[in-house]
């Protein structure tokens, strides 16, 4: 056997850089580049060093592996899941049977012995395949890593399965799918100092969000522990978005977190062998009940992000982990988005399900913006694989990389582990396949062969419904839109789908509802959340699950309120916000946690104690001080001054003075700071005494809903009157032209954010003609309406 070739057969990682990866794979190039090109700026990357392919090929063909494995794979037909496992772990028992040539084995001892200067250190020994971490395929988890390694003799053992894992069930397949020859790839190890994340906590981040698509936040998840839990999607992680436009200006940047359950962890094991170099341990309940990054921690790992994304030019998935000794947080992995940085922006899918009343049977985190329907199918290991058909619905604990094969056989996937940032989530996006993850107990809600419908169309939670629902698929070319004589904005009232909705040709968010943000993201009084020691036992038991991570129960109440409302205020940064304090009527208040100990019994809520007249009550003030300090934070700390402040409600002229009054003294002062404030018109006297009422503020949002059911003098959520609702009765009508005159004598903003203009594009096209300055619609009539108004059909 000739045991030496031309070149070094290992090389130090800052010797390499991007455009080694015929050399050392993707990974390892990937290493090199950031350690030699981005140390100096911030990115904090161990050190260590990779076999090349070179190597690979090498020690393949002197064994005379390369023939065998070639002939082996020529016949394979990879659809067939006991013939693809047969023939991949023949191979790989090939592979760990030979050793490894001399020449290799030699250079490989000397290269750990320098890391190491002869001390008992921990590594990492990582597969780098020459096809992998490309713009246009990612391998995630397709190869083998080893964590915690120690001595030189475990880690020439993990290195040959590391090179056997290039013969993986899911990495044949993978190169099969994506059109690549087995010959040509070839495999690389790259060894790397640990990072003791097993006593602080690790995950992976985005730089953009995996579902839509949006790129002006980094998405990050975190968990306690090494990082493989994250990746292999057996735990539910801690979530965070941070905008980057905010990072850049050093502002505080977190928009949104989710804490995650992390019930458990993996940790060092009993050796530093690859058979028990780590095992998973519980999480004690205190810390799972806390995020695992703080905020700064958060701020300067997203930094880190940006550096690496502008440095490659294109969107970034990293993996990060952070010493829990030194407090230190290092990136470990940093390789191209492939999924939503290539789709094609001027084509909008969306869709839809035509069912108001679908039985939801369980939900999860959604991966992916699609809908699927079939049969359920449980599947326990990869040896039932053959269970799930064309169509089916996969529903298993966790999938695994190596179940792809059958992964893009089903119409959607179902898991109770995992986030949205794992390997086998990546690979449902790469295949178009709707996936729900984290449910908890999927496998033990759904039953064998029940027809489900699989929804990951709205928003960041997706929904398991009963049953084979009729669903449609929107798509339009949002590339050249034509021009109209007035802006159209959107109401969005979930800041979960604020990313996607942001891509919608728009000029801003007409409305944005307080009231959705406190049901959807709080779901506490906030009287409850200011009372919390007079409360009886079992609220406060509900409530306390509710606040888990949050500093104090207020503090709960009003950093939800900062997180949906700088959500949206991020979404739509170039565009106003236009945020409406909160209108709940007093029988919907009662239906939050700890609501009917506080709320009124009125005959007629939708005429009650609701908008205006609430914030200056004494018996509510303190709940509104608490929403205005939410939007002084999101103003002023934060700087996204694009959001402007409408008051719903306004019956008397003194009571707009009384309110104005209250927001200055919360540090809202109308035109400081740019400071904004608009008025729902949706009451007649509005209308009527339109001038005495814009004394106040700087404009109009005409609330249709409202001022017709009460123009007209019926109830519109009354099925035996329901029918005389109509937004374009004439009455209502002269009232929306003397709102809108009004405005415009003055030179002031007026736009209309009811349901009307999103119903009746006619009425959209008449408020055209009187002059308004904006119709605000349900995202999902933008564009038709668009169209319509402009005399053209989408195409």
């Amino acid at each position: 056997m000739t045991e030496q070739t031309a070149n070094p057969q290992v090389i130090t990682l800052d010797k390499i850089g991007k455009d080694d990866i015929d050399k050392v794979g993707g990974k390892n190039a990937s290493l090199g580049e950031m350690i030699s090109h981005l140390s100096d700026l911030g990115v904090s990357v161990p050190g260590g060093f990779a076999t090349t392919s070179e190597a690979f090929n090498h020690f393949l063909k002197e064994t005379g592996l390369l023939e065998k494995i070639n002939n082996e794979l020529a016949g394979l037909n990879i659809e067939d899941v006991h013939q693809l496992a047969e023939t991949g772990q023949k191979i790989r028992e090939w592979i760990i049977a030979q050793p490894l040539p001399e020449s290799l084995e030699k250079e490989i001892r000397a290269a750990f012995e320098k890391m190491s200067g002869g001390e008992d250190i921990a590594v990492a020994v990582r597969s780098s395949a020459t096809a992998e971490d490309l713009p246009d395929a990612s391998f995630a988890g397709q190869q083998e890593t080893f964590l915690n390694i120690r001595g030189i003799e475990n880690v020439l053992i993990a290195i040959k399965e590391v090179f056997a894992s290039l013969y993986n069930d899911r990495a044949i397949a993978y190169r099969v799918h994506q059109g690549f020859e087995h010959a040509e790839v070839a495999l690389s190890a790259g060894i790397q100092r640990m990072v003791r994340s097993e006593t602080g906590a690790s995950g992976v981040m985005f730089t953009l969000d995996t579902e839509s698509g949006f790129d002006e936040v980094v998405f990050i998840t975190a968990s306690y522990g090494l990082g493989e839990m994250v990746v292999q999607g057996a735990v539910n992680p801690d979530e965070f978005y941070l905008s980057k436009a905010l990072l850049r200006e050093d502002k505080p940047a977190i928009v949104r977190r989710n804490l995650g359950s992390k019930h458990q962890k993996m940790v060092y094991g009993d050796d530093g062998s690859t058979t028990k170099s780590t095992k998973i341990v519980d999480v004690e309940k205190e810390d799972r009940l806390q995020f695992s990054l703080t905020s700064e921690e958060l701020t300067e790992l997203a930094k880190q992000a940006l550096i690496i994304e502008k440095h490659y030019g294109h969107a970034m998935d990293v993996e990060w982990a952070k010493d829990g000794d030194t407090g230190e947080i290092f990136i470990v992995q940093a390789r191209p988005e492939t999924v939503k940085s290539r789709q094609d922006r001027n084509v909008m899918e969306r869709y839809v399900i035509n069912s108001d009343n679908a039985k939801v049977l369980c939900e999860g985190r959604s991966i992916g913006q699609r809908v699927g329907s079939g049969k359920v199918r449980i599947v326990n290991s990869i040896h039932e694989m053959d269970k799930v058909q064309t169509g089916d619905v996969l529903v298993s604990d966790m999938t695994d990389p190596d179940w792809e094969p059958v992964m893009k056989r089903a119409a959607a996937i179902i898991t109770n582990r995992g986030g949205r940032t794992c390997h086998a989530a990546i690979i449902a996006r790469e295949l178009g396949v709707p996936a729900i993850v984290g449910c908890g107990n999927a496998t033990e809600i759904l039953t064998d062969g029940q027809e489900v419908t699989v929804s990951c169309a709205e928003g960041d939670t997706g929904f398991i419904y009963e049953g084979l629902l009729d669903f449609e698929i929107q798509t339009n070319s949002i590339e050249s839109m034509p021009e109209i004589p007035f802006k159209i904005m959107m109401n969005v009232g979930n800041p979960d789908r604020a990313f996607a909705f942001s891509q919608i040709p728009n000029e801003g968010v007409g409305l944005a509802r307080l009231e959705f943000i406190i049901n959807r993201m709080i779901g506490v009084h906030p009287k409850a959340l200011l009372n919390m020691n007079t409360l009886p036992r079992e609220i406060t038991q509900a409530i306390n699950e509710r606040i888990a991570g949050y500093a104090s129960p207020v503090d709960f109440y009003v950093d939800k309120l900062v997180e949906g409302i700088s959500t949206l205020a991020v979404a739509f940064r170039d565009q106003p916000v236009i945020v409406r304090m909160s209108d709940f009527k007093s029988n919907e208040y009662a239906n939050l946690i700890g609501g009917k100990l506080y709320e009124p019994s009125e005959e007629n809520p939708m005429l009650g104690f609701r908008g205006a007249s609430r914030y200056v009550s004494e018996t509510f003030r303190d709940c509104f001080d608490l929403e205005c300090q939410a939007l002084k934070r999101v103003r002023d700390d934060m700087g996204l001054t694009n959001v402007k402040i409408m008051i719903p409600f306004v019956r008397t002229p003194n009571e707009a003075k009384q309110v104005v009054e209250i927001l200055e003294k919360n540090g809202l002062k109308r035109g400081e700071n740019g400071l904004e404030l608009i008025m729902m018109c949706e009451l007649p006297t509005n209308a009527l005494l339109a001038d005495e009422f814009l004394q106040y503020f700087d404009g109009f949002s005409i609330g249709s809903n409202d001022l017709t059911q009460l123009t007209l003098g019926l109830d519109r959520d009354s099925g035996i009157v329901s029918h005389l609702f109509d937004e374009r009765d004439a009455a209502v009508k002269k009232l929306l032209s003397m709102a809108i005159k009004a405005c415009r004598d003055q030179g002031k903003y007026v736009g209309i954010c009811g349901q009307g203009p999103s119903d009746h594009p006619d009425l959209a096209h008449w408020l055209m003609e009187q002059g308004i300055s904006s119709v605000s619609l349900n995202p999902d009539s933008v564009l038709d309406t668009w169209f319509f108004l402009a005399n053209e059909k989408p195409n």
